[in-house]
């Protein structure tokens, strides 16, 4: 039992890493006031094109700069249309997300003549991806009993970018309650007429934000792509970048509560992977339902269980510039 606790606690920080950057990148976005629906599209712009310069250039650095650039691109795209035009927040990230997945099939496929796939990072000599990280006398101590397992499995062994997606909720609490830029963003997001009136350049603000988004977001699609997968898939996002925004709803816009409900995602997930063939009371449990789970926790907890999730004032409104 001890063993199948560890290995589902594994499975779970697997799982939770690009939750965790996505929702850490649209917790920037929505507390500058835009909504961010088009994380599924980031992350799968990400994907690909990290995919894609890992494999030309044989190197998972190159895969991670390509598919965090790409991503940030398609970031200032949002900006620029729901901040230079003010364009319909949801509209623009429905637009963004369609595009996404459109043009990563159709230049994949004709990049690759896979069917939108791309080589596998990982084939033969070639070894394009991110590979685990094995900690120091993770192997020593792997024989000892509780503490060994601890270490050596659910600690040890892990891909580079899981330990800097929990690095990087401290770190981006820091940023955002704790220096100039993050009070911005967050005045930003609650009352941009009296940001603007103290000479604080509201577009620029934002589309800092923005920036920021599409830096984080992008670890997690190049995390899917040239770590777990060492291949790009058509849609391979599958839903993590709307997950994750649940999950910031969820969390409240704060950092530490938003992982914790990526982290409860990814149990569920990993329970759902075990659960495949399980029988209660006689009957099988369809794994759909447990894959459901957490949609439906969120919209039944945010229903009256955790209390009011209050969104920044302004978020999904266009800020137009008062003219004396």
């Amino acid at each position: 039992m001890f063993n199948s606790i560890i290995v589902i606690l594994d499975a779970t920080l697997r799982n939770a890493t690009p939750l965790i950057f996505a929702a850490l990148a649209g917790m920037f976005s929505e507390r500058s006031g835009i909504v961010n629906i088009a994380l599924e599209g980031k992350i799968l712009i990400s994907a690909f094109f990290g995919a894609s310069a890992a494999y030309y250039f044989g190197s998972p650095w190159m895969g991670l700069l390509a598919g965090v650039l790409s991503s940030v691109v398609f970031a200032q795209l949002h900006a620029f249309a729901t901040v230079t035009h003010n364009g319909d927040h949801v509209v623009s990230g429905l637009a963004i997300n369609i595009l996404a997945a459109g043009l990563t099939a159709a230049v994949g496929n004709y990049w690759f003549s896979q069917g939108g796939n791309t080589p596998n990072l990982a084939f033969g000599d070639t070894q394009a991806r991110f590979t685990p990280i094995t900690l120091p006398f993770a192997d020593q101590l792997a024989d000892v009993p509780i503490i060994g397992g601890i270490y050596s499995e659910l600690i040890s062994g892990h891909y580079l970018l899981v330990y800097l997606a929990f690095a990087a909720v401290p770190l981006c609490w820091y940023i955002l309650f704790r220096t100039r830029f993050g009070l911005r963003v967050r005045a930003v997001g609650e009352n941009p007429h009296a940001v603007d009136t103290a000479g604080i350049s509201v577009a620029k603000t934002r589309y800092l934000a923005l920036l920021m988004t599409g830096i984080l977001v992008g670890f997690a699609g190049v995390y899917l792509s040239v770590a777990v997968t060492a291949q790009f898939s058509p849609n391979m996002s599958a839903g993590k970048g709307y997950m994750a925004l649940a999950a910031l709803i969820f969390g409240k816009w704060r950092p530490r509560t938003a992982m914790q409900a990526c982290l409860l995602f990814g149990l569920l997930e990993a329970i759902a992977i075990r659960s495949q063939g399980a029988v209660f009371l006689g009957v099988e449990v369809p794994v759909q339902l447990v894959e459901a789970t957490p949609y439906i926790l969120t919209v039944v907890l945010l229903g009256g269980f955790i209390g009011r999730s209050v969104a920044p004032k302004v978020i999904g409104e266009p800020y137009v510039k008062e003219r004396s």
